[in-house]
């Protein structure tokens, strides 16, 4: 769980010196990121059909074994599409890891103790946070951005290992079909979807004919998903699952989580290098303080797990809405004390979230229904991360836009604040020099503008899930029948008159 949790965080951390050496821009370079997402999203709910196939020995070990080569292969990459080609391999491949190591420590515990093994299970999703900003920004400050994934592969050697030696075989069906028509439409879709958001703002939107035939193409592979699962005997993704109102909810919540977990760490990189000069150590830090948030917040469930789950999820959305908050009052002086508590108390929510959503989401569901479940859990998490990811950037770079338009109408030689001295500043219009500083600092301010917006979208998209929340019901644990004790054979002899029976 650590080795996929390090795929998702270890490149936000080296972003914007990605962007450099690659020659790309913001939105581009958001590929190496979102592009590893939907690969996970789209192999997620092959997990069921693999390990009833293959059993979950093979299937681990060959997705430890391919993840860890198309990690080397990344940090070997001299080009932007080669970099986005092997993180979708390294997605395709880890796409398994989650679920399947999920619905293994769920099978392998009665459901009253599910609380504790999730909450042991879930420090291996703190180590990825944890370890993966602070010690891939050394070492793509000291060396290069090659490094964050280079670090990897010898933790994907380790797993390997693990995976070898202590992972037994499961059960396999004898006959397993896998709906390829399902399947290649719901990719097909989440593809073209994701391809829009990623390219809707350098395009124009609607003015663009390839944005238009991608929504268009997507509509139709969803709407034949949609027909295809409620009309198929056995369809890509189980419908009786959304039957058990908690699952439902479970989903949508998910969603939500989903949304705001990786959105700051790709946001915040950039703010900090290209607007305030961090180096890429400084930023690694600040990023860990998120790990550091969310490593206390298990700690606290390992021992509050006996509480109502919606209550720790109430805490922990509203944490990260306070977070969303904390750095919509950024400004183009913020400083490092304003980042590292605002992704404390962030990391902090992920990790009040974390077990009590997996609490809920799969409190009601047959055991049977395990495996499904988790891929679709995953496969929600990882399209939200993906698609908020895309909207925060596009965000930011449209806002950038108009308030440069904005800004940029009060700059002129007419204006009455130029005219005075004491305003003015060091500011002049008196060569092109003076002219071009002017206006990269107007592009500066307008982009910081762009940031904060996008931190308000993350504060409303936390808030959005508590109404949810108190539409969950909590199923009670029916009571542990004891029998009545064993009475106690008295040596005594019948009673004179007595008939024996």
């Amino acid at each position: 769980m650590a080795l996929y949790a390090l795929t998702i965080t270890i490149a936000n951390v080296s972003l914007p010196q990605m962007q450099g050496a690659l020659s790309a821009t913001q939105d581009q370079i958001a590929l190496v990121v979102t592009f590893n997402i939907v690969a996970t999203a789209v192999a997620t709910p092959m997990t069921g059909w693999l390990t009833a196939r293959f059993g979950q020995r093979r299937v681990l070990l060959s997705c430890v074994a391919f993840f860890t080569l198309a990690t080397l292969m990344c940090g070997l990459s001299n080009s932007l599409e080669t970099l986005v080609f092997f993180r979708v391999l390294q997605g395709l491949c880890g796409a398994p890891l989650a679920p399947l190591s999920q619905s293994i420590v769920l099978a392998s515990y009665p459901q009253t103790k599910h609380g504790t093994a999730t909450s042991i299970f879930g420090m291996g999703v703190v180590l990825g946070p944890l370890i993966a900003p602070t010690i891939g920004g050394y070492l793509s400050e000291e060396y290069s951005w090659r490094w964050v994934f280079f670090m990897i592969v010898p933790i994907g050697t380790a797993s390997f290992l693990g995976c070898w030696a202590f992972v037994a075989e499961g059960a396999r069906a004898a006959r397993i079909r896998l709906d390829w028509t399902g399947f290649i439409a719901l990719s097909v879709a989440i593809a073209c979807f994701q391809l829009m958001l990623d390219r809707g703002e350098r395009n124009s939107w609607l003015e663009s004919t390839e944005i238009v035939l991608e929504i268009c193409l997507a509509a139709l592979c969803f709407y034949i998903f949609i027909v295809h699962t409620f009309t198929s005997e056995k369809p890509f993704l189980n419908p009786h699952l959304f039957l058990d109102r908690n699952f439902v909810l479970g989903m949508a919540l998910t969603l939500v989580f989903g949304l705001l977990n990786f959105t700051p760490m790709t946001l915040l990189p950039g703010l900090l290098q290209n607007l305030r000069g961090y180096p890429d150590s400084v930023i690694g830090l600040l990023l860990g303080a998120r790990g550091v948030g969310t490593l206390l917040g298990f700690s606290i469930l390992f021992f509050g797990n006996r509480y109502d789950p919606r209550i720790w999820l109430i805490s922990g959305f509203a944490l990260q809405g306070f977070s969303g908050w904390m750095m919509a009052q950024f400004d183009i002086n913020v400083t490092t004390s304003d980042v590292a508590w605002a992704s404390f108390i962030q990391g902090l929510g992920t990790g009040f979230l974390w077990v009590p959503l997996t609490l809920v989401t799969f409190n009601t569901l047959p055991q049977r229904l395990f495996p499904e479940g988790s891929s679709i859990f995953h496969l929600l998490r990882n399209i939200g991360s993906s698609v908020h990811i895309s909207i925060s950037v596009a965000l930011v770079l449209h806002s950038a836009k108009i308030n440069y338009g904005h800004l940029a109408e009060a700059v002129t030689p007419y204006a009455k604040s130029w005219q005075i001295p004491s305003a003015a500043g060091a500011w002049s219009m008196g060569s092109i020099q003076s002219l071009a500083h002017i206006s990269g600092e107007v592009q500066r301010q307008g982009l910081m503008i762009g940031y904060v917006n996008a931190f308000y979208f993350y504060m409303l998209t936390a808030l959005a899930a508590l109404p949810l929340i108190m539409m969950v019901r909590m199923k009670k644990p029916s009571p542990h029948l004891h029998p009545p004790p064993e009475t106690k054979k008295a040596n005594l002899s019948p009673a004179k008159g007595v008939q024996k029976r």
